[in-house]
């Protein structure tokens, strides 16, 4: 199983970033899929959730109204798309993916233990 995680990198406050992620060895349509973060010194923080089908969308509160989580199951491909981005978004991004049921899926998006595999990580720096 693979999760390689793309489209981090430097930008100024009020920038857009779109991260990717391409998913292998696994059948990627029973995955909900998750983004989360970490900054140094913090822990890792949920960001956005999908549910397999795309039905269930989840957003922290920091990042609502401002980020999009959403799939492509022909690319076996998750994307976040982040704008106006702030220096508080700072942080190594993470995919995640999770087999779940939309049920299972509704209590547990948010914590890190609950998903099964991650991917390495991409760096997202925004100046001020």
């Amino acid at each position: 199983v693979q999760l390689v995680e793309s489209g981090g990198g430097l930008v100024q406050a009020g920038g857009s970033l779109r991260l990717s992620c391409v998913v292998s060895g696994l059948p990627f349509t029973n995955y909900a899929m998750g983004w989360f973060r970490q900054a140094p010194g913090k822990e890792r923080e949920f960001v956005a959730a999908i549910s397999w089908n795309g039905g269930q969308i989840y957003y922290a509160d920091s990042v609502k109204g401002r980020f999009t989580i959403s799939r492509d199951h022909a690319k076996n491909t998750v994307f976040l798309q982040m704008n106006s981005l702030k220096p508080e978004d700072t942080a190594v991004y993470y995919c995640a993916a999770e087999f779940a049921t939309p049920a299972e899926f509704t209590g547990r998006y948010s914590y890190p233990n609950e998903y099964d595999y991650w991917g390495q990580g991409t760096q997202v720096t925004v100046s001020s």
